[in-house]
């Protein structure tokens, strides 16, 4: 554990306040979830709570299923980072924060798509500045009792690869069993 030297004292009702600038660093805004697990020592440690990374082994299989169908590249996110990739160099993905333009994607909850490279493409993860041109690209939202919990991406970087309305109905598919399964 790293400390971060903040002392919080306990209210009444027995809460606490997470500072601000760790919200920050941390993506936690207010509503999200936190999971709360205790260490041997006596520690209680706080995660942000994922509720689609409890399928990450389900996702895994799902976008490597999308991938061998459609033959693009395929992401499936929680609302922070990348929790699934298939088709493609898992280490430029996985487990990555997501960027800015993804999450405002999810925070609208609009399908993004770009046709071909004169579009801009979105950048998947922090940190990629837009370096990477894909030919073709469609980022889906999951969404499960009307929240966006994440998404589903479809990337080409293939220029006699396009993706057109079949390529987005799969993914519409596909982000409604993943935001189903959240309802089971």
């Amino acid at each position: 554990m790293k400390a971060t030297g903040v002392v919080r004292r306990i209210d009444d009702l027995g809460r606490i306040v997470i500072p601000k600038e760790i919200r920050k660093i941390l993506h936690i805004k207010e509503g999200d979830p936190l999971e709360i697990f205790t260490d041997r020592e006596g520690g209680i440690i706080l995660k942000k709570y994922s509720p689609i990374g409890e399928l990450s082994e389900f996702a895994t299989e799902y976008a490597e299923t999308l991938a061998a169908t459609t033959g693009h590249i395929t992401c499936i996110t929680d609302k922070d980072t990348v929790i699934a990739v298939a088709g493609g160099a898992k280490k430029d993905y996985f487990e990555k924060s997501i960027s800015k333009e993804i999450e405002k994607v999810l925070e609208n909850k609009e399908v993004y798509t770009s046709k071909d490279n004169n579009e801009i493409s979105l950048p998947i993860v922090e940190n990629d500045n837009r370096e990477r041109k894909f030919n073709s690209q469609i980022v889906y939202p999951i969404t499960s009792q009307g929240d966006a919990i994440g998404c589903v991406i479809l990337i080409s970087k293939d220029p006699s690869k396009n993706m057109g309305e079949v390529e987005m109905k799969v993914l519409q598919s596909a982000a409604g069993i993943l935001g189903s399964q959240m309802e089971i």
